[in-house]
């Protein structure tokens, strides 16, 4: 049985499941390598908990953690309105291929949909194809504004 659901903070099985499978995330290549710090480990949940502009979703296969979602709502100028930012999407390699992304990506479609969203957003690796593939299956594609001026691209600057 698979269950898509928003993260209760105050359930410890929910804290868990974020922290590991944001581990999972991180240890992937797709995620950088690299396990997440002590610092994240500890903190994450309670810095989520506090921001009432992130929605966390867990996926639970027999009631095991499968797969999280984590959006951070923005706002379309160009709309005058709100936007979500898909931030991570993670499913764990023992259930993938089982529908849980589409499952996660609805869920947070019907969330947008509730707060009057114009739109979702995501980034996404070049080289990640598999989860290329899964988000165009979607609906979703390149951002542009005017196809002479080319597709946005996603940069960053670390401040810390």
């Amino acid at each position: 049985m698979i269950e898509i659901i928003k993260a209760n903070f105050d359930i410890p099985l929910h804290r868990e499941a974020v922290v590991d499978l944001m581990n999972t995330y991180a240890l992937d290549s797709m995620g950088g390598g690299e396990e997440l710090s002590d610092y994240v480990k500890t903190n994450l949940v309670s810095e989520l908990a506090k921001r009432k502009s992130i929605h966390t979703i867990l996926a639970f296969v027999d009631h095991k953690p499968a797969g999280l979602i984590i959006t951070i709502e923005g706002f379309s100028t160009f709309a005058c309105k709100p936007l979500l930012n898909i931030h991570d999407l993670i499913v764990s390699p023992n259930y993938r291929r089982r529908g849980i992304s589409k499952l996660l990506l609805q869920k947070v479609e019907d969330i947008a949909l509730e707060l009057g969203c114009c739109k979702l957003t995501l980034e996404v690796l070049e080289g990640n194809s598999i989860a290329q593939s899964a988000y165009k299956t979607f609906g979703f594609d390149g951002y542009q504004l005017n196809p002479d001026m080319g597709k946005a691209l996603f940069w960053q600057k670390k401040l810390q």
